[in-house]
């Protein structure tokens, strides 16, 4: 008989690096073959900027999760719980209460971190005593060795497992073709695409200010700005790049998913993501640039340094530093054979690493390791 689990996942909307990968636990064939699963979505916010608001409608959301989690449990007798937890903020308190039902019933607990931000809210005796309740007698996933000092003053190497983040193919559908990327002509401008959310500390000015400074050079180039708008808006981003006088090289083309997506992903040189984001762990978007054998250049931040091997795949940067940017972006639009080298060493790097087979394989052995650990 299969081991039952219960998943608390955060699904889209709003889309994000974590709800792309519980889409893709959710949707394993895989792992719902192995396992008798039941997926409940703990996400209460419709929106990204929806989210940290409180308002009647996500209370009543989340008196209806608390509600449903409580039936769920009560009725399933579970074995184990796959949680993607928030690390600290208002959600945190949401599911700890979460937490306690599922302690409550005595169900085992395995945390899939998909943020980060323990150590530094850990501040209070009382929140530390939270996060020993939480924590006691408890599994955790982290993305990235690089991110275990968050949580290292509550949970011992051995209730510790790895798991870098997987993606699938880009395309989505059987009409749409996995496309290579484009081979710049001679006399074309080098293209720099920027994909995620419009999210000041994703980086999003700190680019703009390198566009700059590539400008002033007479550097030619043009870079695409791709993504849900935040807490920077469509307004905000146009007014910026009329002020540094950008607008014959930045543009900014909202949304784009599926096939569309994947199109500016092949039509792109280079991607830039010079974030320093608080929540950053792995920067999906950077592997799916991977994928696309699109060189990189991003931060020190979270565990993007073990997904970008810096001066092999790409480029690390200091964050917050435009001209450290524009240095290395300059670079690789002067040398399209470095471009050629590191994007695909970033392709192999995406196939030893990042493939959503290998991630499945991971979690699935993770799953089972914990069932036996618990029953002991």
């Amino acid at each position: 008989m299969k081991s039952k689990i219960l998943f608390l996942v955060h699904l889209a909307p709003p889309v994000h690096g974590a709800a792309t990968i519980c889409g893709y636990v959710k949707d394993s064939v895989l792992i719902n073959s192995s396992f008798d699963c039941k997926f409940i979505n703990l996400a209460s916010a419709g929106s990204l900027s929806d989210i940290g608001k409180w308002n009647f409608k996500k209370v009543l959301v989340i008196l209806q999760l608390w509600f449903t989690v409580l039936k769920t449990t009560v009725t399933g007798k579970y074995q184990l719980c796959y949680m993607t937890i928030n690390a600290k903020g208002g959600a945190w308190y949401k599911e700890l209460v979460t937490v306690a039902i599922l302690k409550l019933f005595s169900v085992p607990i395995v945390y899939h971190f998909h943020n980060k931000g323990v150590e530094e809210n850990s501040n209070t005796r009382f929140k530390k005593l939270l996060y020993l309740f939480q924590f006691n007698k408890t599994k955790s996933i982290v993305i990235s060795p690089l991110l275990y000092p968050d949580i290292k003053k509550l949970v011992p190497p051995a209730d510790v497992y790895y798991c870098p983040n997987g993606i699938t193919a880009l395309a989505l559908n059987k009409k749409d073709t996995i496309l290579t990327p484009k081979t710049t002509l001679k006399n074309e401008p080098v293209k720099i695409l920027f994909l995620s959310n419009l999210i000041e500390s994703k980086g999003v000015y700190v680019l703009l200010e390198a566009c700059s400074l590539l400008q002033k050079k007479s550097i030619p180039f043009n870079c695409i700005f791709i993504g849900g708008e935040s807490d920077i808006t469509a307004a905000d981003f146009n007014s910026k790049v009329k002020y540094l006088n950008l607008q014959t090289n930045v543009s900014y083309q909202g949304k784009k998913y599926g096939l569309e997506k994947q199109i500016a992903f092949s039509e792109a040189d280079i991607f830039a993501f010079p974030t320093y984001y608080h929540n950053e762990t792995f920067g999906l978007v950077i592997v799916e640039a991977m994928q696309q054998a699109l060189p990189v250049v991003s931060t020190f931040e979270g565990g993007v340094p073990d997904v970008v091997a810096d001066n092999i795949s790409g480029f690390l940067v200091p964050q917050q530093n435009a001209k450290a940017l524009a240095e290395k972006l300059e670079l690789l639009i002067q040398n399209p054979n470095l471009r050629s080298e590191m994007g695909n060493a970033g392709k192999k790097l995406y196939q030893e690493k990042f493939t959503i087979e290998i991630f499945e394989k991971k979690i699935l052995e993770i799953l089972s390791d914990a069932l036996l650990k618990f029953k002991k």
